[in-house]
This record gives structure tokens, C-alpha cells and sequence, in this order.
């Protein structure tokens, strides 16, 4: 294999480690990885009425001890650290029997953890002995390669996908079950295959159309399914032949048009060029003395003045500091002051003002930086005295 060229949209069959030494050198943007869980089983488990449970028992699962497993760990880890971008982030999941070491060896890696994310499960298979809690979460470690550096992120996406709720840090998807579980001659192609759902959630969120996602550890290939589906290259790295032929037919499946683009990329808030409160003012959206709302409900006020500061009894700022000293917290000023509509006599975020002034584009540029430097200059700093009205 070309050690400049990338295998995209391909299932290389291989030891993971020694296929991720052959890729190029930080050129993956996401990396999605179910390892092997370690679970060590000592016994059959059978359900009340006799069944026998079909658990993973499978000889991929299957190591020497913690020490075995651990320099196991280590080495796949560091491969895909080789190969992701200074900007990338990885994903790994786990249950307790494994994701505890797995965090411990992505520390000392040097990767920087963002986010622990819970998979509650809503149909867990009961613990049939009866002798502990029933386990019903899987634990997502989701890590950035070099502490600081700018990652992807989509925030406002997961908030649209949630209800305009900012998205939590607990998932709740049921197992793979029914149409989506993949079975060969009446049994389970794969003993832990995910569901789409929450590839869906861990791609969207984390990773942009064309971006490049690797998964070392490909199985059934629902990590290629979903990138395929929402416009992202992807690489599987398999051992199984059997796994192999499955993934590939499942992707070949796959309607590479089913959308185009423009369906898979979502405006980013952080990427758009700043609007200043005072832009409001000179685009005649809001007017000097116009009084703001601090809340969708509740009685605090402030006045606007003519150099794009408010002023709210003593206290006088921006709309983010005047917010602050009122709530005595980090504000947002767009999301927390309101207007009162005239039409409609209710009070409106100004937010939906400044996305008034994006829609005009270009019209606000020149104001834009205009107003900013003038109210660099003229806003006084806030008073450190607090009232409330």
C-alpha cells in the first residue's frame, strides 16, 4: 500500500496496527473504535427458562490478563494517534470491563479527553443470575489528539437534532435489534453490533462532509454505513473475512446519492463573520432608549444607548456584561435580552435580530467593524455595584 495515498471508502483486511503503520501520517479526521471489551467470561450464561444467552465469547475478546490487554491497547492507540490530524478527535467505547484502562492509556498517550458520553440503553439484557445491577450503559470516551488545538465540533447540529436543546452527555438508544441486526443463516453476523443511531449522533456531531473517518475496528460496518450516508470518506480496518464480506454488502447497499450535499452541511455560528450589538442600531433594527427585557418573562429592563452599550439602573456595559452583573454568571447577552415585537406585542430574542443582519450578508460589513471599534472606545467599563429592578 502507498504510504501517501489513502484507501477512501475501502475495508483493508489486516491486523489494525500494522494497517494504520502504512497510512499517511495525520490524515484522518475522525476515528470511531469498538474494541474488544475484554469481557472474560468464565462461564455459559442461561436465562430463566432454560436458553442459552448468546454472549460474546468470540476469540477476538479473548486475552491473556490485563497486561496482555493493555500493551494491546496501547499499541492501537498510538498507531491512530500517528495517523489523526493535529485537529482530529477519536471515539472510543467501552464497558466497565475495559474503558477505565482504555481512558488510563489515552492520558498517558497524551490525548486530551473532551467528553465521557453514557449510552443508556433502553431494552439492556437483564442480569439473569440476579447477583448485580443490571448493565444497562455503555461508556463513549471521546478525545481530542492535541490538548487546545481547534476540533470540529458541531454544537448547533446536536442542538437541532435534540429539540433546540442543548445536546446532553447521556444517550439513550435501544441495543441493535429486529430489521437492523444483521444475521447470517438465522444467527447474529456480529455479537456487538452497534446501532446506527448512535453512529449517526458520534459522526454528525464530531466530523463534516468529505471529512475522512477511520474505524480500526470494522465488524459490520455500520461506521462506513453511516459516513457513507452523510457524505463522509471513511476507511474500515477488519480481520474477519466474514465480517468483511457482510460490511461491504451492507455499504454496497447504500445509495451513494441518496441526498446531495447541501443536506449534510449545517451553517456554523462560529464561522460566521462577528455582528456587534451597535450593527442593530445603524441597520435600524433596534433604536436608542429602546428597552430590552432580561428574560422571556420577569420584570428587569435596561435602555439602550446610542453607542451600542445598555445601561440597567447603576450598572452600565454590553449586552453580555450588564447580563453577567444581573445574573452574577457567565450570559450570553444574544439569548437572555429581548425586544418587544410591534406587530405582535410579545417579546422576541434579539438574537433573531442578528440573524436578520447574516441573511443581508455583505450589508453590515462595513458597519460591522465600524461599530465595533466605536464602541471599544466610547463604552464605559461596568460599574462593580449590582441593583435589580
Amino acid at each position: 500500500m502507498s504510504d501517501q495515498k489513502l484507501p477512501l471508502d475501502q475495508i483493508i483486511q489486516g491486523d489494525c496496527v500494522q494497517i494504520l503503520n502504512t497510512l499517511p501520517e495525520k490524515s484522518i479526521d475522525l476515528i470511531f473504535a469498538d474494541p474488544p471489551y475484554n469481557l472474560q467470561l468464565s462461564q455459559e450464561l442461561w436465562r430463566p427458562n432454560m436458553t442459552k444467552v448468546d454472549a460474546v465469547n468470540d476469540e477476538w475478546d479473548k486475552f491473556g490478563g490485563f497486561a496482555e490487554y493493555d500493551l494491546f491497547t496501547r499499541d492501537w492507540l498510538t498507531a491512530c494517534r500517528r495517523v489523526l490530524k493535529d485537529t482530529g478527535t477519536i471515539w472510543v467505547i467501552g464497558s466497565y470491563h475495559n474503558i477505565f484502562r482504555v481512558g488510563n492509556i489515552l492520558m498517558d498517550l497524551g490525548y486530551w479527553i473532551l467528553n465521557d458520553i453514557v449510552w443508556v440503553k433502553t431494552n439492556p439484557m437483564p442480569n439473569f443470575r440476579g447477583v448485580r445491577f443490571t448493565n444497562a450503559h455503555e461508556t463513549l470516551l471521546w478525545a481530542q489528539k492535541v490538548k487546545g488545538a481547534k476540533y470540529t465540533f458541531n454544537h448547533h447540529a446536536m442542538k437541532s437534532l435534540n429539540d433546540d436543546l442543548q445536546m446532553r452527555s447521556d444517550w439513550e438508544f435501544p441495543l441493535c435489534t429486529g430489521r437492523e441486526r444483521i444475521k447470517v443463516n438465522g444467527e447474529k453476523a456480529h455479537t456487538t453490533q452497534k446501532p446506527e443511531a448512535l453512529l449517526y449522533r458520534v459522526i454528525l456531531s464530531s466530523s463534516n462532509p468529505g471529512d475522512v473517518a477511520l474505524d480500526p475496528f470494522f465488524g459490520t460496518g455500520t461506521t462506513g454505513a453511516v459516513a457513507k450516508k452523510l457524505k463522509r470518506r471513511w476507511i474500515g480496518i477488519e480481520r474477519d473475512k466474514g465480517y468483511i464480506k457482510v460490511a461491504q454488502a451492507r455499504i454496497d447497499a447504500i445509495q451513494a446519492d441518496m441526498l446531495s450535499d447541501e443536506f449534510c452541511v449545517f451553517p456554523n455560528k462560529r464561522n460566521r463573520p462577528r455582528i456587534p450589538f451597535g450593527a442593530l442600531l445603524e441597520n435600524d433594527l433596534l433604536k436608542p432608549g429602546q428597552i430590552l427585557y432580561f428574560g422571556k418573562t420577569g420584570d428587569i429592563t435596561a435602555r439602550i444607548l446610542a453607542n451600542g452599550t445598555i445601561k440597567h439602573n447603576s450598572i452600565t456595559g454590553s449586552i453580555h456584561q450588564v447580563g453577567r452583573e444581573i445574573q452574577n454568571a457567565p450570559c450570553n447577552g444574544w439569548e437572555h435580552w429581548y425586544y418587544i415585537d410591534a406587530t405582535t406585542g410579545e417579546r422576541v430574542v434579539i438574537d433573531r435580530l442578528r440573524e436578520t443582519l447574516h441573511e443581508n450578508g455583505d450589508q453590515v460589513e462595513a458597519s460591522a467593524a465600524g461599530i465595533a471599534a466605536n464602541t471599544a472606545l466610547t463604552a464605559p467599563s461596568v460599574s462593580p455595584s449590582r441593583t435589580t429592578s
